[in-house]
């Protein structure tokens, strides 16, 4: 029973977490869109997009950082300012580490999406007081709803509100940042598969299973809250392009 719990709670995830993905970067087409139909300059509107997300930025190369740090791993150059790739997309930030082993890549890879998602719980419960991650997601969504509906006036709320977007929409890793994932999944589900084959399925299920559900709803609750920010957000700025295209006779693509 606790596998199929799990199993529920891995699908709430990936229902959180793959619109999560598609609908932010929607929203940050639509903002540069409407930086670049206001200001029609490229480099000003991508210096008032990086000023936009500087706060997540900054949290996202300083969580690389210290992590490094932490492990005992070199570290080189720090930056949060924005600058052009080959390929022609913007680098917001960057930390220069050495590479190590893949246990290591991995948790400093994995550090901004850690410290976003605490951050993002952190304020969450600061602002709605709901223990999210001690209770199962479905049953804590009436409560939750009550919530978010007393928000707005809460105090510091637009303040909260705006850091829980850029820090949200920059603290999932880039493709470098991930690049020793795959090898440490791989020994992870190989190691898995020896204890299930060895009869330690009980034990896990006992002694693992209850944590790992308690911490999947904690994630799933996190990505839902940074897709209500998400989903908040885009109609707004969708509606501003459109009308700044308008005003303005420049249309963005």
């Amino acid at each position: 029973m606790a596998w199929i719990g799990q199993m529920k709670d891995l699908l709430w995830l990936g229902l959180a977490l793959f619109p999560l993905l598609i609908l932010q970067r929607t929203l940050h087409r639509e903002i540069q869109g409407l930086l670049l139909t206001i200001t029609r300059s490229q480099p000003v509107s991508l210096a008032v997009y990086s000023i936009l997300f500087l706060p997540g930025v900054f949290l996202h190369e300083a969580s690389h950082f210290l992590v490094a740090k932490l492990l005992g791993v070199r570290t080189g150059r720090f930056s949060i300012m924005p600058r052009a790739m080959a390929d022609g997309r913007l680098q917001l930030g960057y930390v220069e580490t050495a590479r190590t082993d893949i246990a290591r890549d991995a948790l400093i890879g994995a550090a901004p999406l850690i410290a976003g998602g605490l951050f993002t719980a952190w304020v969450a419960l600061r602002q709605t007081g709901l223990p999210f991650n001690s209770q199962p997601l479905v049953e804590g969504l009436p409560g939750l709803v009550v919530a978010i509906k007393l928000l707005p006036s809460s105090p510091d709320f637009w303040i909260w509100f705006y850091l829980v977007f850029a820090v949200s929409s920059t603290m999932f890793p880039s493709p470098s940042d991930r690049r020793s994932w795959i090898p440490v999944v791989l020994v992870g589900g190989g190691l898995l598969s020896v204890a299930l084959i060895s009869g330690a399925a009980p034990w896990l299920a006992q002694n693992i299973a209850p944590g790992l559900n308690r911490a999947l709803e904690a994630v799933t609750a996190v990505f839902l809250i940074c897709l209500g920010v998400t989903l908040a957000l885009l109609l707004p700025f969708w509606l501003l392009r459109l009308i700044a295209g308008r005003l303005t006779g420049v249309q963005i693509r």
